[in-house]
């Protein structure tokens, strides 16, 4: 799938972290989209948090099937050795290790690897909604954020520190935007990548969180991926 719009850019460069061989969930939102960008190459396995191991891509509408959906309730095929269950084996595996990685979606995210992505203020009233994300920032070694840069009024969703309520502390590892790759380490951001036209001094304008630069800075790319064959 070639990348045409700003969620699928960040989703085909989420599946450009990935290596054949790994177990990895794809949470709600713009996560789900990497199972059609997934370079053909890579042979990675993934979770749904509402119970699958082993789907691929969205089907035609043709091929639907409404019992078999993805955290966000769209279509998915079942690949070869797929697996369907119960919701509380599903969350068993997440939360005992057997996931390697996992893409999850986010409100906020900060220096320090801090997640928050289950809870925000609408018109004054608060709307929650954790779901498994807790369990996979705890039971997950890799967390990948997917998220677009700015909310409205082009606020950075990239914090020194989140504001909201936490769903994991410290548990991410890489960030991925329309317009960026960081890196999370103990000294806080390093950036990766940049979107082509995109240099750092915009991005430093649209980014709270303070960052350094990568001596190996280079563009944003939807290639073959990081698996080597």
């Amino acid at each position: 799938m070639r990348p045409v719009s700003t969620k699928e850019i960040i989703a085909c460069r989420c599946a450009r972290e990935l290596k054949s061989g790994e177990v990895v969930n794809l949470g709600i939102g713009i996560p789900t989209l990497t199972a059609n960008c997934l370079p053909q190459h890579l042979d990675v396995t993934f979770h749904t948090e509402n119970g699958a191991f082993g789907f691929g891509a969205r089907p035609s509408a043709f091929d639907s099937d409404s019992d078999f959906t993805n955290a966000g309730c769209e279509p998915i095929t079942l690949k070869p050795g797929a697996a369907i269950m119960d919701l509380t084996t599903s969350f068993g595996a997440m939360r005992n290790g057997y996931i390697d990685v996992t893409i999850l979606g986010a409100l906020q995210v900060d220096a320090l690897g801090n997640l928050a992505n289950w809870a925000c203020d609408r018109a004054g009233k608060w709307w929650p909604g954790i779901g498994g994300a807790m369990d996979l920032c705890y039971g997950t070694p890799k967390v990948i954020a997917a998220l677009q840069h700015t909310g409205k009024e082009r606020t950075s969703k990239i914090l020194q520190r989140c504001t909201l309520p936490l769903t994991g502390k410290g548990c991410v590892k890489v960030i991925v935007t329309e317009h960026a790759v960081f890196d999370v380490l103990p000294e806080g951001l390093m950036l990766r990548e940049l979107f082509p036209g995109t240099d750092v001094d915009y991005l430093r304008g649209i980014t709270e969180a303070e960052f350094e630069v990568s001596p190996s800075l280079t563009e944003m790319s939807f290639g073959s991926g990081t698996d080597t064959v």
